[in-house]
């Protein structure tokens, strides 16, 4: 499915770059029809250079010009970005929001009446191996979904659900690349402790963590029985394992995610707030 029209970006920092290589490299959009903006000189020549597309310092220009408007800003600056482009989006225009905690009806509040979609990619996705979410807003069309999933599937996987799970979704596969990240350091400094070089035991442990991965995707198996797949009676792994519950790992984990979720749901109380005032 190829997408017609201009594909604006507003902000072009890793996600949008992770998006704009995986659109033009899946055939989905040309180059010439991404149009990004970008306040930076050095960044907006980056990727000028790099996959030759129109980039500009103006978000009014994208903003007027996009059939297809990605908002790709952090959360905290969502609300100013709205204002500045409010009464220069196109009213046929799709609206896609990448913004952690960013809740659609505070979009549509700045955007009434555009069709608007919320999703939730993960950094893995600059190397074509990310998890994204996607929700609708209340103009959002099954065509728009469509769309949408097939913008964040050039760059891996994409599911749709409802806006209510999108917290939950930020606090697992949003937040996870940072968890996934610190287990990969300490095998590593676990491997650097027992006698393995730096680059092998770095290099042994994210192998470890995709791979297995991999398997389960792959073989569709419960991680528990992959688990014990690996644990011999009395061997190794069994031991290693009796460590990490004893040190709570698996509760942690699971805290981890519950904490950034209820982040990710202040995150949206603020911008409700700075759009409709208090509750009284």
């Amino acid at each position: 499915m190829k997408i017609a029209g201009t594909i604006g970006f507003i902000g072009s920092g890793n996600m949008a770059e992770a998006l704009i290589r995986g659109l033009v490299r899946a055939g989905v959009v040309t180059a010439d029809q991404i149009f990004g903006s970008e306040p930076r000189g050095e960044r907006r020549a980056e990727l000028a250079g790099r996959y030759g597309i129109r980039i500009s310092s103006d978000n009014v220009a994208v903003a007027s010009e996009a059939d297809v408007l990605i908002l790709s800003v952090k959360p905290q600056t969502m609300i100013n970005v709205l204002d500045e482009i409010a009464e220069h989006v196109r009213p046929s225009a799709l609206v896609i929001s990448i913004a952690a905690g960013i809740p659609i009806a505070v979009i549509e509040a700045k955007l009434p009446r555009v069709r608007v979609v919320r999703t939730m990619p993960n950094t893995p996705a600059l190397v074509d191996a990310g998890a994204t979410a996607i929700a609708a807003g209340g103009h959002a069309t099954e065509e728009d979904l469509r769309a949408a999933r097939r913008i964040f599937e050039s760059v891996g996987m994409a599911v749709v659900l409802e806006e209510s799970q999108m917290d939950a979704i930020t606090g697992l596969s949003g937040s996870g690349p940072a968890y996934v990240f610190l287990i990969i350091e300490a095998l590593s400094d676990a491997g650097v402790k027992v006698g393995l070089s730096r680059h092998n035991a770095q290099a042994l442990a994210a192998q470890t963590v995709l791979g297995s991965a991999k398997l389960l995707i792959e073989t569709k198996e419960h991680p528990g029985k992959l688990k014990d797949m690996v644990t011999s009676p009395g061997g190794t792994a069994i031991a290693g394992l009796h460590t990490l519950e004893e040190g709570g790992m698996r509760t942690t984990l699971m805290n981890a995610v519950e904490v950034a979720t209820r982040r990710s749901r202040e995150l949206g109380e603020i911008a409700v707030t700075a759009v409709n005032g208090p509750k009284r």
